[in-house]
């Protein structure tokens, strides 16, 4: 769930690096304010499953909270000093999601699949030879990693007729799955149309969704093509690599509100209405898909 503070800690932890005096002053002065950060987003409650007037409110806060975190943490002095194999930024959006969905989520139920997640890719089944084939399924379950998702966790049983051997699986089952990126550029967006079109082959009502504070791609790209279900670009900007925004004179736009709203309302009326689709329900209408 708390994706930048794991990482923040496991910096403060770590056997070998981040261990010399810089390294130890910046994380404490990172500590101090993702501690408040992380406070004020515990302390604010919603939005919840039924719309409210004081949603946009709420977003508004939440959003104008990240924006404030975000300033005080992409300083040059930390975005050098830190760099982005170290995950330390990107983790802030991961855990955005979090704090944004967290009460509409648990609205649902609190046993509900929430963050950072190994999600079911696919199963297949490989026992050894025929004789065990009869014994056991010898299931394999591919999983993927989703920088956060919405759903539920599955336990499974499967065993052979009349074998007395059973086999357990647990397994994140997304209905919304979500990647963050500071930027999005065309190797990413084919990576991610990849991973979309393989959830949504073995869960064909899942959402998938991107998020990025920039965007790398220019007019030339034909979005028609990518399996994404929406990309959200928080800053509306374009990307500057990171050497350039420190700059004088560069502008760098803040996290929208209406964009993080609009993703938030399509995700909660994601949610809340009925899905049903396939060939029976389809056949009703007269048109299948």
């Amino acid at each position: 769930m708390f994706v930048h503070g794991n990482n923040i800690e496991q910096k403060e932890n770590h056997k070998t690096k981040y261990q010399d005096e810089l390294s130890k002053k910046y994380l404490k002065e990172i500590r101090e304010e993702y501690q408040k950060w992380k406070s004020f987003n515990e302390d604010l409650k919603g939005p919840y499953i039924k719309s409210e007037k004081k949603d946009i409110k709420i977003i508004y806060d939440r959003t104008s909270a990240l924006n404030q975190y975000k300033d005080f943490i992409d300083q040059q002095h930390y975005a050098e000093h830190f760099d982005s194999r170290s995950n330390l930024h990107s983790s802030v959006l991961e855990e955005f999601m979090y704090y944004l969905f967290r009460d509409l989520v648990n609205d649902f139920s609190k046993n509900a699949l929430i963050g950072k997640s190994h999600t079911f890719k696919d199963i297949f089944f490989r026992p050894n030879n025929y004789g065990e084939m009869l014994e056991k399924p010898s299931a394999l379950i591919e999983k993927k990693d989703h920088d956060f998702a919405i759903g539920v966790k599955i336990n499974s049983i499967l065993k052979c007729q009349d074998s007395e051997i059973e086999e357990n699986y647990v397994w994140d089952l997304p209905a919304v799955a979500i990647e963050c990126k500071t930027y999005l550029d065309k190797t990413m967006l084919q990576d991610a149309s990849t991973a979309a079109e393989q959830l949504q082959h073995r869960n064909p009502n899942a959402l998938y969704i991107v998020v990025a504070e920039w965007l790398k791609l220019t007019d030339s790209v034909n979005l028609k093509k990518f399996k994404i279900d929406q990309i959200y670009i928080l800053r509306k900007q374009k990307n500057t690599d990171r050497e350039f925004r420190f700059e004088e004179g560069y502008v760098k736009n803040s996290i929208y509100q209406d964009v993080v709203e609009h993703l938030f309302e399509k995700i909660r009326d994601y949610l809340t209405t009925d899905w049903k689709s396939g060939i029976n329900f389809g056949l009703e209408n007269g048109y299948l898909i």
